[in-house]
């Protein structure tokens, strides 16, 4: 007799699942939201097979502390600073984050008109990853994911002057590398519309 695989309807429905532990309800969760997390995972950890094995870390922290989610939220954003956690932990296990360039080498006037031209996605997630990992991880905490500087101090172990200082001199750096990409020959294809991390991620720079 063919056994029927439950159907979830509603989110409450899959998350009941996961809190009962059903194998169904984690394969449902991870084929829903493996590729914005990866993508989250892969902002901080800039090498994609550590970004990988922060995700499927990740994952198995969203099912074993699923009791944990209040349902008064959203759930993708509550598995996003999951996420978010996990990077973080792997950066500072690393010591990754902490590390730094002499601000004399960076300095660069900021040309708040070139910051209207047109670069897509891909090339502007790729001059992110190319910060160095502590400015990396304060412009992404601060400018995509809405974090305060006091909270990253609190989340990072630092001053909030440390966290804005990382801050600006990331800015710094992007304005710099975005300009010599945008001065570079143009072998891809250019987006029609902006999609909301290169848009967010574009007017943190300025």
């Amino acid at each position: 007799m063919l056994r029927l695989i439950p159907f979830f309807t509603t989110e409450k429905q899959l998350i009941a699942a996961l809190k009962r532990g059903e194998g169904r309800a984690h394969k449902v969760v991870y084929e829903r939201f493996s590729g914005k997390m990866l993508a989250v995972c892969t902002r901080y950890c800039a090498n994609r097979d550590d970004a990988e094995e922060v995700m499927l870390d990740g994952f198995m922290r969203v099912f074993e502390k699923i009791e944990q989610f209040r349902e008064d939220g959203s759930f993708e954003g509550w598995i996003r600073r999951v996420m978010v956690t996990e990077s973080l932990m792997f950066l500072r296990k690393n010591k990754q984050w902490r590390q730094e360039v002499p601000i004399e080498d960076v300095v660069v006037e900021p040309d708040y008109a070139w910051a209207d031209t047109a670069v897509n996605e891909n090339d502007l997630l790729r001059i992110v990853n190319q910060l160095p990992d502590g400015y990396r991880t304060v412009f992404n905490l601060y400018a995509i994911e809405g974090y305060s500087h006091a909270e990253i101090a609190d989340m990072l172990g630092i001053s909030e002057g440390t966290s804005k200082s990382q801050l600006s001199r990331a800015r710094m750096l992007l304005q710099a590398n975005l300009k010599k990409l945008e001065q570079e020959p143009k072998m891809h294809q250019q987006l029609g519309q902006h999609g909301y991390y290169e848009k967010t991620a574009r007017k943190a720079a300025y």
